[in-house]
């Protein structure tokens, strides 16, 4: 019997630098390339969200479709499911003949939790399951500490890493697969299947992000073959500002952070060093920090106490305060168009987040995890890891207990927006 193994993709959907996908195809006589849209990613939460609104689901839609498009032009294609993949991939298993499954580690714990249940039940099959790392800069066996002794002061994580570890080079792009045959590969869903209609009302038919592989490496083209003033023009210098113009597709896994690093050090290279080049290595060591910390920690981030016992009680209930925040109704000019911004594209810059946040923790005392819920649903960059250990950190829960008590509204809002500028262009 041939030797077939099953490509299960997640948050890794792209054809370069993807070492799983390079190694089932030299493995394999043929390779059966899986999604499964899983239904639990699309419901609502006990924090007054749901799990994925319109805007991020048409963004992972059009990546997933995307991928789609690439296989098709190689003769295959990607097997699209709806459906829990612990029930999903051991039947395939079954009906395919699959000798070995293949995919890429993730580090919160509802993702991890799938992972776990998968394996185990193709281990009553006698099926391995194969874990690949390939969503960070660097691979944690070339870190120079293990996990659990990773520094949790940021700063003296990105000085050991950058002093200590390499980035590896990148897995070359397939050039020729084999795939299983199938009669009928499935449909991708429509939006409407994934989100509640009332979710779909507001969204807009054009967005500035579209989802997929090739719209990343334009993206990425375009940022860094810019004259030195557009791209200055395009991106401000403070912190993860930069890279927040590529986290949609990095997310998403439509782009390597290492492809990232040498299209940059190539750039570099052509154009000697801009400013804004370090800016994206920053933005990046900032992503990797918090996938460690999550590696290292575990749940932790997710609870409303977070890192510290004796963290006020805050209620979890729905408010007014809380609604006015999410619609855009404040009263406070600023925020409430840093908020219009978010419901309307799916993207706001970091300093938008950190303000925005801000205010929600320390003027109108919301509970924290309602608001990292929020933009859980609704930012087409979501990372569980990025996204919950800046909101624990801000709200001052976080592994990094000296940033207790360091986030100034009236501070930043002076910072961000002096001349009333981003008001007016927002409202335009």
């Amino acid at each position: 019997m041939s030797k077939k193994i099953l490509v299960w993709f997640r948050n890794d959907l792209r054809m370069h630098d993807n070492e799983m996908l390079v190694e089932a195809i030299a493995k394999s006589e043929e390779i059966l390339p899986v999604y499964c849209f899983d239904p639990r990613h699309f419901e609502p939460t006990r924090y007054h969200s749901i799990k994925t609104g319109a805007i991020r689901a048409r963004f992972l839609l059009e990546s997933v479709q995307a991928l789609r498009q690439s296989f098709q032009q190689f003769g295959g294609d990607i097997l699209i499911l709806q459906g829990k993949p612990e029930e999903l991939l051991p039947q395939l298993v079954a009906e395919h003949h699959i000798t070995e499954v293949y995919h890429h580690r993730e580090v919160a714990s509802e993702e991890t939790a799938v992972s776990v249940a998968v394996e185990d039940l193709l281990w009553k099959l006698r099926i391995n399951l194969k874990h690949f790392i390939g969503h960070t800069l660097y691979n944690k066996e070339d870190l120079p500490f293990p996990i659990k002794d990773i520094p949790d002061v940021f700063t003296q994580f990105k000085k050991k890493t950058e002093r200590d570890a390499m980035v590896k080079p990148c897995f070359p792009t397939p050039e020729h697969i084999v795939f299983a045959q199938l009669d009928n590969w499935g449909a991708m869903p429509a939006l409407s299947d994934l989100v509640l209609h009332e979710d779909l009302q507001d969204l807009l038919p054009e967005a500035e992000f579209k989802g997929g592989e090739e719209e990343a490496f334009k993206h990425l083209y375009d940022f860094l073959h810019a004259g030195e003033d557009m791209a200055l023009a395009n991106a401000s210098l403070k912190k993860n500002e930069v890279v927040s113009k590529l986290s949609p597709w990095l997310a998403l896994g439509c782009l390597s952070p290492r492809e990232v690093y040498w299209k940059m050090k190539e750039a570099e290279a052509n154009y000697g060093l801009k400013p804004y080049f370090n800016q994206v290595v920053l933005g990046l060591l900032w992503r990797d920090y918090y996938r460690f910390m999550f590696k290292k920690y575990g749940n932790t981030f997710f609870k409303p106490e977070g890192f510290k016992k004796d963290a006020q009680v805050i209620s979890l209930s729905d408010s007014e305060l809380l609604h006015s925040w999410k619609t855009a109704s404040t009263g406070h000019p600023l925020v409430d168009a840093i908020m219009q911004e978010l419901n309307q594209t799916g993207y706001i810059n970091n300093a938008s987040r950190l303000l925005v946040a801000t205010y929600l923790v320390y003027e109108l005392k919301v509970n924290w995890v309602m608001g990292a819920a929020y933009l859980e649903e609704k930012l087409i960059d979501y990372c569980p890891a990025s996204n919950w250990g800046n909101w624990a950190n801000l709200a001052g829960v976080g592994n990094d207990q000296r940033l207790t008590g360091s986030f100034d509204f009236e501070k930043q809002l002076k910072a961000f927006d002096p001349k009333s500028t981003y008001v007016q262009a927002v409202r335009a």
